[in-house]
């Protein structure tokens, strides 16, 4: 899969052609309500919900129970069933993804970078239909960010981020950030760096556009130092803020019985000019088969209002290296 530091041109046209495809309904809505004045102009339709997921995948494996070629069907099931705008996964690789990619279908395609030697993918998943990237990046949590698979602060493993800036195309091309990120399962220290790096990059980002923050955390909500960090920068958890919720469970049951009300290590974060209108913690398996030994976070979104809506093309970015993976590729 060739690399590339802004959208591919096949996921640009897919985009474009999509963006057309809606100006003639839009004409013909304004065209009707033109027709007789006498008659009140018809309110347009409030823009559907966002709906995001953050999800750690689990590595795919092929050990038995629970490998992933007895996961994927599952899983496809899952992805399928919930159709998320934007899923933030973690611990994906190539062919992982690759596999996540064909089966959500043709109108998906991810950002991230492929993943190889200890460094993981921390990929953002979007639905064509609704979103277009209009730039993106990838920084390593340690000292030198810019510099792949690096690792300063004692971590396990090489831990990342990866950030998108999205267009809304069912709202009026409003713009928002999405960061994706998985920090260190064993090493506090890592986790509250990484955490205090994320806060940074975050506050750089202004306040103009709303910014979701979705990942495994390895860390409990509430009660660690690197959620602590992450509230500190405005950031607010959508669990809490949210209207209405479902059942809670502890996030990470590593195949074994679920724990309601149980530590929540997987999030979703935002500013606070994002309204959540529901979230829920998916506990979706098929025949006692879980498709990860996560469950996955979903939250159904109102972006704020934040600046005056973008209408030009995509644009390339100026960024570091990632991917960006067209469906059907």
């Amino acid at each position: 899969m060739a690399s590339t530091k802004g959208p591919t041109r096949r996921a640009g046209l897919r985009t474009l052609v999509a963006a057309v495809a809606a100006v003639p309904l839009l004409g013909t809505v304004r065209a009707s309500e033109a027709r007789d004045e006498r008659y009140a102009p018809v309110q347009p339709s409030p823009v559907p919900p966002l709906e995001v997921m953050t999800f750690n995948l689990r590595v795919a494996g092929t050990s038995e129970p629970n490998s992933w070629a007895d996961r994927r069907p599952v899983m496809r099931a899952l992805l399928r069933g919930a159709a998320p705008h934007v899923i933030g996964t973690q611990e994906g690789r190539l062919p992982q993804l690759s596999d996540i990619e064909a089966d959500l279908g043709p109108h998906y395609a991810w950002i991230g970078t492929a993943g190889g030697g200890r460094e993981e993918s921390v990929a953002v998943f979007y639905d064509t239909r609704r979103l277009a990237p209009v730039e993106h990046t990838t920084f390593r949590l340690s000292d030198t960010p810019d510099v792949p698979g690096s690792n300063t602060w004692g971590g396990a493993y090489p831990r990342l981020v990866t950030q998108v800036r999205f267009r809304d195309l069912l709202d009026a091309g409003r713009q928002f950030h999405v960061l994706n990120t998985h920090l260190d399962h064993k090493s506090e220290y890592a986790r509250a760096r990484a955490a205090t790096l994320i806060a940074e990059r975050i506050t750089a980002l202004g306040r103009s556009l709303p910014v979701l923050l979705t990942g495994d955390f390895n860390a409990v909500a509430h009660d660690s130092p690197a959620y602590d960090t992450l509230l500190g920068t405005g950031l607010v958890d959508t669990w809490v803020t949210a209207r209405r919720r479902g059942p809670a469970y502890g996030t990470f049951h590593g195949y074994g019985a679920l724990r309601p009300d149980g530590d929540r290590i997987d999030w979703i974060l935002a500013t606070p000019d994002v309204a959540v209108r529901r979230e829920s913690v998916d506990t979706f398996r098929v025949n006692g088969q879980y498709p990860s030994d996560h469950l996955p976070v979903l939250a159904s979104l109102s972006l704020g209002r934040g600046e005056a809506p973008v209408t030009g093309a995509v644009t390339g970015a100026s960024y570091s290296l990632a991917v960006i993976s067209p469906c059907g590729s």
